[in-house]
């Protein structure tokens, strides 16, 4: 089940979460975390049997929804819950995005190339460290 936890975000578990899609370092984890108690970012959690699974943390400025965030813990990757949770958030915000923005790395750049988003190289960001912008167009069927 999908729902709002962005209020929820400075919670352990939550932070937990959010480690996973962030630079491993207790520092990044506390700034992601704060990024969605200033009120323009917001957070979704997918829940089942009462354990957080997965997180989607997100903007959206007029038809774009930019992910900002996409954890799901690693003892259920591989499951369809990374996905899920893109689609069902698609089914949850008003209004409809045109389209759906990302940016990430060579580890997860599969991921979304896999679901139908366009990936684009941004060189390397990072020294050493090659970034990625994904893009996904919504069809109106899925709205």
């Amino acid at each position: 089940m999908l729902k709002d936890i962005t209020a929820q975000a400075i919670q352990p578990e939550v932070k937990e979460l959010l480690s996973y899609s962030v630079f491993p370092d207790p520092e990044a984890v506390d700034q992601a975390a704060a990024s969605y108690q200033t009120g323009r970012n917001r957070l979704f959690g997918y829940e089942e049997d009462g354990l957080l699974l997965g997180v989607i943390g997100f903007d959206i400025d007029q038809d774009e929804l930019t992910i900002r965030h996409l954890a799901v813990l690693p003892e259920n990757r591989g499951k369809g819950y990374g996905r899920g949770l893109i689609l069902e958030l698609l089914l949850e915000v008003q209004p409809k995005p045109a389209r759906v923005i990302a940016e990430t790395d060579e580890e997860a750049v599969n991921f979304y190339r896999s679901i139908g988003f366009e990936v684009y190289s941004l060189g390397e960001k990072y020294p050493g460290v090659e970034r990625f912008r994904c893009i996904y167009e919504v069809e109106e069927s899925e709205e």
